[in-house]
């Protein structure tokens, strides 16, 4: 894990004792010094820490992938010197910077929140970081239980989880926001454009938002590909050779120890927007995988389920795209063929901790045999549905506009997306009235009317198992519970009740329905990426996610509603893009989905691995909390392993927090080191029963 981490100390200066100032995190080094010190942790690049300097008090670094030259930090620096903050988020690529100017310490998140920063009182100051645990150990923090309750019962409403995290005392910068610290003490300012989102913004013409996406999409990629010549060869000096197997050559070396090939590769399999990375980079000029003076052609990979009986034909044509898209002569074409060793919910017990818990942890292993056959710099598509597609709430801001004949086309499709079996002249009609309901319906009604759902446990809306339009008529509206909240006690619910009813009671209307949900759902998937990063990172790679870059974020949001709503919209503006950048020869159904082979691969990973889930609720730590109730989350895994239609993503997210939370209490040691370093890792105490919350 590669996280930054400083703080800013009282206004005289100094720290309260000598030893604290001994207080160093575990393998950091130093960028800056006292009186606010500034550290990078981890195995970080060269390219990937840089910082430029105008005295001894006026300062910039940047951690991660910015496509910015030296000159242009300069003049972020001395822009954000005069207190302007969006110079700094304004860079292609996926980064944290951090000012100094005197006294005075920016550090800024992200618009997604794929890159958080996290801080906490401490020592009479502040301290920050890109992660929540070594915050967590440096104030011997315990688990915030109402967090994660919130997180279960309604994870991507704001209002329930607020700026908190599963630690106690260390707070999360929203998305789009950042913190400003002034001797010790600290603000959350954000660096969005103040524009009401009550009214519709001025949206561009189709054609010219096009256009924006395709070029922030081109500027994403050239900026990971700029970075590329600075890799570390794992075959090089730098890797760990594991000694001179006879018969070994690189690839089965690289297999040997777990690190990747060097150059850039991505998917080709998994959907339309890693497709497009893929043949975006492999179209940029020059050679993609330049690594150290070698070329090579870009990695392009396939996952090929063996293990999964459903949903076959669908492998095989997906198989078939992939191949003749390889046929690209800058394309190399690898497919990884994986069977029920592969599948979801395989081999809990192996794996790293994250900082917070995610539904990734049970796909974990399943995504590193993937990721270690691909490159040292790997494109992912994540994201690209949650900036690109309409979410079904914007339905009701195209009501507020007075765009109704909008609606014509999503409504339909949505009547055919179910089959004929489910086709009805109601269809339209249904999700008319549900959009017209929420246009009509105030921020705090909608809020309180979720709360009223938690506290009376009213689930029977909830499109876990329905199919596109339940999925639709139930997300039409300002918040609404998560698939998991319907195995949660009722004191846990209870408790996420007051806290909407707070939030609703704090905060007057706040903009528009579909996109504020838009907007939550795409800080839930950011989140959930990053903690996929951790659980399936391979040693030497870098993951990339230019969907969820500022810039290409603030061109999909230019978008214009009316377009979005269009069926297959999404795949209709990455061919415009494709087109654009030269790319025009796309097989046959390229665009389609693949909701429809991860649900059976869920379903037979859960089949498969029954026993060693009932297992980890035989004495749970969830139930010690007061969130669950062991027998009752134990009939529900068996139920939907025989193939009961239940949410199978709420049992994700159980299963995940579970897993989660008996890694972090099994951990040894703190992030810190030094005289002063903390006497106990966080939640070291473990989880106590409580009668109630």
């Amino acid at each position: 894990m590669r996280w930054l981490v400083g703080w800013s100390s009282t206004a005289t200066g100094a720290v309260p004792t000598e030893e604290a100032r001994t207080l160093v995190p575990v393998g950091a080094q130093l960028l800056w010094g006292d009186p606010d010190p500034l550290w990078a942790v981890g195995d970080w690049r060269p390219d990937e820490v840089r910082v430029v300097q105008a005295d001894a008090q006026t300062r910039l670094a940047v951690f991660g992938v910015c496509g910015a030259t030296d000159d242009q930090l300069r003049v972020g620096l001395f822009a954000a010197r005069g207190g302007a903050l969006r110079h700094l988020t304004a860079w292609p690529g996926s980064y944290t910077a951090v000012v100094q100017v005197g006294r005075r310490v920016t550090v800024t998140g992200d618009l997604a929140g794929a890159r958080p920063v996290f801080h906490t009182p401490w020592a009479g100051g502040t301290a920050y970081a890109t992660a929540a645990l070594p915050l967590a150990d440096l104030i011997e923090a315990g688990l915030d239980i109402g967090h994660l309750a919130a997180l279960l019962a309604c994870p991507d409403a704001p209002e329930a989880l607020g700026a908190g995290t599963p630690y106690e005392g260390v707070r999360r910068v929203p998305p789009g926001h950042a913190l400003v610290l002034r001797g010790g003490s600290s603000d959350i300012t954000s660096y969005e454009p103040t524009a009401s989102l009550a009214v519709a913004a001025p949206q561009l013409p189709p054609e010219q938002a096009v256009d924006g996406v395709r070029d922030a999409l081109i500027e994403a990629v050239r900026a990971r590909l700029t970075g590329v010549r600075h890799a570390p060869d794992p075959d090089g000096p730098g890797g760990l050779d594991p000694g001179p197997v006879p018969g070994m050559g690189p690839a089965e070396r690289r297999a040997a120890r777990g690190a990747p090939a060097p150059g850039v590769g991505a998917d080709l399999s998994g959907g339309s927007a890693s497709a497009t990375l893929a043949l975006l980079a492999a179209g940029l000029p020059g050679v993609p995988g330049t690594v150290n003076g070698r070329g090579e052609r870009l990695l392009a990979v396939t996952f090929n389920d063996r293990a999964t009986h459903g949903g076959q034909s669908y492998r095989e044509a997906e198989l078939e795209r992939a191949r003749s898209m390889a046929a690209n002569p800058r394309l190399r074409h690898v497919v990884v063929a994986a069977g029920e060793e592969a599948l979801p919910y395989a081999d809990l017990e192996n794996g790293p901790l994250t900082d917070e818990p995610g539904p990734s942890l049970i796909t974990a292993g399943r995504h590193r045999r993937r990721l270690l056959a691909g490159s040292a710099d790997h494109f992912v598509g994540a994201g690209a549905r949650q900036v690109l597609d309409a979410h079904p709430a914007r339905l009701a801001d195209l009501l507020m506009d007075r765009r109704r004949r909008h609606l014509l086309r999503p409504v339909t499709a949505l009547a055919r997306a179910d089959g004929p079996l489910s086709q009805s002249a109601l269809v339209p009609f249904t999700v008319y009235r549900a959009a017209r309901k929420l246009a009509r319906t105030p921020y705090a009604a909608g809020i309180a009317e979720t709360a009223t759902r938690l506290r009376e446990r009213q689930f029977s809306d909830e499109a876990a198992v329905g199919g596109a339009v339940d999925a639709s008529l139930a997300a039409l509206s300002w918040c609404r519970p998560g698939p998991a909240a319907r195995w949660l006690t009722g004191e846990a619910l209870a408790e996420v009740s007051v806290r909407l009813t707070s939030a609703a009671d704090r905060s007057p209307a706040v903009g528009r329905p579909g996109e504020r949900r838009a907007r939550a759902a795409l800080a839930r998937h950011a989140a959930d990426h990053r903690i996929f990063e951790q659980a399936a990172e391979v040693r030497n790679q870098r993951l990339h996610a230019p969907f969820l870059d500022n810039q290409v974020v603030l061109a999909c949001r230019a978008l214009p509603d009316t377009l979005r709503v269009q069926p297959g919209a999404r795949a209709a503006v990455l061919r415009a893009v494709l087109s654009g950048a030269g790319v025009r020869d796309l097989p046959p159904g390229w665009g389609a989905t693949s909701h429809l082979t991860h649900a059976a691969a869920v379903r037979a990973g859960l089949r498969t691995s029954i026993g060693d889930v009932v297992g980890l609720f035989d004495t749970p730590l969830l139930a010690d909390a007061g969130l669950v109730e062991a027998r009752v989350v134990r009939k529900a895994l068996r139920a939907a392993a025989e193939g009961a239609p239940l949410p199978l993503d709420g049992l994700a997210e159980l299963v995940s927090t579970e897993l989660w939370l008996r890694r972090l209490l099994a951990r040894r040691g703190t992030c810190w080191t030094g005289t002063a370093a903390p006497r106990r890792r966080a939640v070291a105490g473990g989880v106590t029963p409580r009668p109630s919350l």
